[in-house]
Parts: structure tokens; sequence; C-alpha cells
């Protein structure tokens, strides 16, 4: 007889539904973790409405999670049940041109748990043992699941590679918080966030921007930016929420010679407009992140572990399993949510 699991599954766009679902089996490379708690992503939300990975459906979504190992495969090294971990959710073939130089995310079988694979919006996930990641003493598992999206912005923080002293203009108050945040820890000056979000801003401020910047009060961004860094524009820009207004603005408010670090993502079909005479005298440059892999997990949890970031002022609240299509369209509304995590194992909310 199957072992079954509580299991949040989007049947199709739009279909979210609370189901019992067989505990996944796994194979002699892979551990089975049962899962604590999951951050809630933006791209939940895409997959949700059908947006992304809608070929994919039906599924089980959720990749930002952390939990307790229950059982290992039999060639699973250095695992043992009960250990506390994470996982790095980012899969490929490890053969290929790609995967031989280091550069995993543009495999042709790229895969997500979570996003392409049944994630851990469930009382059970399975991965592959190699991904694993044990959490220190001192993190708590909101802490071990928020290890995901601190290592994309770690990607794109070495892909961007700011220089000491550096000005570092980041567009977006959600991730832009922690890209505001590691820019000054990096040792950019001055660094700016930029957003609509009084809130949000404000804990941008607490997390290290020297300053903000609310586009509900500031109409002209491009020209604050430039007040703020000599006249010139900003020496790097973080574009983090993903439209095209926003790229075309980072466009215009990095310096000549500067850098543009793409990081939010858009829709497939969406395309924004860039007049290459200025790329081309104006030597701008771009650089662009899709997700923390490999080596960018170790150094977020040492980054974790030893409070280099200190990410609980954005933890909003932990709502049950039962609760996670509420919380995702809550998160569209409420302004005062920032990071809000979900559990299989409580039966109300938890307000951080």
């Amino acid at each position: 007889m199957s072992v079954m699991m509580k299991a949040a599954v989007i049947e199709k766009p739009g279909v979210l539904t609370i189901k019992n679902i067989q505990v996944p089996e796994i194979s002699d490379d892979e551990v089975l973790i049962k899962v604590k708690v999951t951050g809630i992503c933006g791209t939940d939300w895409s997959i949700f409405t059908g947006k992304y990975s809608a070929d994919k459906l039906p599924m089980v979504a959720g990749h930002e999670f952390s939990g307790v190992i229950v059982k290992t495969g039999k060639n699973a090294q250095n695992l043992q049940a009960d250990d506390r971990v994470t996982a790095d959710i980012n899969m490929s073939c490890g053969i290929c041109f790609y995967c031989r130089r280091g550069s995993k995310l543009m495999c042709k079988d790229f895969t997500q748990i979570g996003i392409h694979t049944n994630g851990s919006y469930a009382e059970y996930v399975k991965v592959p043992w190699e991904q694993v990641h044990k959490l220190p003493e001192n993190l708590s598992f909101e802490e071990g699941a928020f290890i995901e999206p601190l290592s994309c912005v770690v990607h794109s923080a070495k892909a961007m590679q700011a220089d000491l002293g550096s000005s570092v203009a980041v567009i977006g108050c959600g991730l832009g918080i922690l890209h505001g945040a590691l820019a000054k820890l990096r040792g950019a000056a001055p660094v700016i966030v930029i957003g609509d979000n009084e809130m949000r801003l404000n804990v941008a401020k607490e997390m290290g921007a020297d300053y903000i910047i609310n586009t509900n009060e500031v109409k002209d961004i491009v020209s604050e930016v430039r007040k703020l860094t000599e006249g010139r524009g900003a020496d790097y820009v973080v574009e983090a929420v993903g439209s095209v207004a926003t790229y075309e603005k980072a466009f215009e408010m990095v310096r000549p010679g500067g850098t543009v670090a793409a990081f939010g993502i858009t829709g497939g079909d969406e395309t924004i407009k860039i007049r290459p005479f200025d790329l081309v005298l104006g030597e701008k440059k771009v650089v662009s992140s899709c997700a923390g892999v490999g080596n960018d997990w170790n150094e977020s949890i040492k980054l974790l572990e030893y409070g280099r970031i200190k990410p609980k002022k954005m933890f909003s609240m932990e709502v049950p399993l039962e609760e996670l299509q509420a919380a995702l369209e809550q998160l569209r509304t409420d302004s005062k949510l920032i990071k809000v995590f979900v559990s299989p194992e409580i039966n109300k909310r938890v307000i951080f």
C-alpha cells in the first residue's frame, strides 16, 4: 500500500488543490526530506497563473525549502536521518558542453525542483543527495529556506563584480533589498534602492542602503540617481523588478562605462527599447544571472551563519499549507508583506 502525504497541487492555471498524494519514492541517489518550511517566491505565482511551467502541470510547486532527512538512498554520503538540510534545486545532465564548463544553468536538460518537477509545497520532497546542504546549528528553518533566494542574489553580485567604492543603484524593493545589503557588504558606496513601497524601502535602509528613492514621491528617478552620483549616473544598476519600463530606466541611469545587471524576469515575449548608439559610444555593459548554483549556496550559507546577512527583518509571516493559495493572493495586494513562509506542520498563521 502506498504511503500518502498532504500536498498542494496546482492542477491547472488558477486551480490549486490540497490533496493526498503518494510520498515520493527515492532512488539510490536521492534522499527524502520531511519539509519544515517553504518560502513563497514570485515564480510560484507565475506557475499558479500559468505564465510559467504551464506545460508541467499538474505539479507540486515550491523550491525555497528546508527540512529534515527521513530516508537516504544507499549511495548518499555524509548524510543521515534527522540531518537539518536544504537543497540546491538546480539539476543538469552533467556531461554536455555547458555542464563541463561549470555552466549547468545553460544545460539543455536544466531542471529545477519545484519549478519543473514536484517540489516542497507538501509534507515530503525528494532530491538528489549531491544537491543537499546541511544547515548550521544556529540557523532556523526559515533562514534555511531563505538560502535559495539569497544564492540567486549572490550569483548576480558575482556576475556584476562591483568595485570597492563604486555606486550601485537597485531598482526594486523585493529581493532588491538583498541586492542592496550585499552591495554594501561588498564595499559599494553609495548604495541606492529604488521602489514604490515605503515599508520595504525602510527595511532596505535598515539592511544597508545609503539612500532610498520612493517612486511615489520622486517622478524622475534617473535625475535623482544622477544627483546622488555626482551627476554621472550609477556605476552599476541592478534591475530587480522584471518590467520593460524599469529595464529601460536602468539603461538611462547607468553612467557611461557602467554596468547594468539583469536580474528581474520579464514576460517571455516582452522587449525593451535601447539605442545601440548609446551602448557603443557610452560603452555601457550588461551582465545577467539566472539562479544561484554550486558554490553560491555554500557562500550564502556562510553569510547567514555568521550574520553578514540578517534577513529576519524581511520575514513577515508563516501560514499553514492549506492557506497557500490565500497567501499567494495576499502577497499581490498586501504592501506590508515581504517574505511569507508555508509549513505543512502548523494549523494557524504565525506573524513574525
